[in-house]
């Protein structure tokens, strides 16, 4: 168990697919993003295993849900600066969590 001071440390923001990339470097398919999570926060880079479920198209303009306050993670010639969230699916694809209406970009989860 973790206590709700710890969970409140984690910054879980919503934010806007801008630009999706192919990651040919990565060890599993995988995009590159770039999320807008507005003016507090900026633009941040992730790379997500997603390609099972989402076409680059598809995720233009779509909300995620991402935790914002982790450290860059290098992935291979990739700085990742942020972890967009998704839940496992029963075979295995990762389907994205974010809002089911709009909301503003930076929003913290509550």
């Amino acid at each position: 168990m973790i206590s709700w001071d710890d969970f409140e440390k984690v910054e879980l923001r919503v934010g806007t697919i801008i630009e999706v990339s192919d990651f040919p470097e990565a060890r599993k398919p995988a995009y590159k993003l770039k999320v807008d999570f507005g003016p507090e926060v900026g633009v941040r880079k992730s790379s997500a295993q997603i390609t099972d479920l989402y076409d680059k198209d598809s995720l233009l303009g779509k909300q995620v849900l991402a935790v914002t306050n982790f450290p860059p993670k290098q992935i291979g010639p990739f700085v990742s600066e942020c972890l967009v969230t998704g839940v496992h699916n029963e075979e295995g694809a990762v389907s994205l969590v974010g809002p089911d209406s709009g909301v503003r970009n930076g929003q913290r989860l509550c």
